[in-house]
């Protein structure tokens, strides 16, 4: 019996094909994807640092549950300003408004992360991030918007993509903005016991 049959497998509680390269790029490959999808709508009164860590929970409790004896990892990306939590557009049009809406300001990105051991404990953290865009003119969503980039990302924008060069600072995790902040993940699943290969 060698040692990777004994090591429990860890599942990553995401379709998202960015959350798993950001694994790769910790040395990190997960035995199993889960797509844990849940109502990512906001909570009455709920602020989006809350969102995101609600929902990072949400989905790892999902995946925990179809992968019993696993370490689960489940993450949720949102973005803000003030207190408005921008979600995933649905249609061009409605991420030409946000990202008009993030034209020449400042927002926040927040990551919740949870990971659940084959135990059942879990722990949670959050990444804050905050952007800030250049005033971004007509020729800028179109760019932004012909390119489809939008399409599953929270406040409309990818930074690894196109709005990466529409970036005037960064102040906090760019893993995190991608959708996985690689300290507090890997902090999480050493801190649970995780062992990679």
């Amino acid at each position: 019996m060698t040692l990777a049959t004994l090591r429990p497998r860890l599942v990553l509680a995401s379709a998202s094909p960015r959350r798993l390269d950001l694994l790769a790029q910790a040395g990190i490959v997960p035995d199993g994807r889960e797509s844990c999808d849940v109502d990512e709508a906001p909570l009455k009164g709920e602020t989006p640092r809350l969102a995101a860590l609600r929902l990072a929970a949400e989905k790892a409790r999902v995946g925990a549950e179809r992968n019993p004896g696993a370490f689960v990892l489940g993450a949720d990306t949102v973005v803000a300003v003030g207190r408005r939590l921008l979600g995933k557009p649905e249609t061009p049009d409605e991420a030409a408004r946000m990202l008009a809406m993030l034209s020449g300001r400042g927002h926040r990105v927040f990551t919740g992360v949870t990971a659940v051991e084959p135990g059942g404990r879990s722990a949670s953290r959050l990444s804050e991030t905050r952007v800030k865009f250049k005033r971004l003119d007509g020729d800028d969503l179109r760019a932004l918007l012909d390119g489809g980039e939008w399409r599953g990302a929270a406040g409309g924008y990818r930074i690894q993509g196109r709005a990466g060069a529409m970036v005037i600072s960064l102040i906090g995790s760019y893993t995190g903005v991608v959708g996985l902040p690689l300290y507090e993940t890997v902090g999480l699943l050493v801190g649970l016991g995780y062992e990679a290969p």
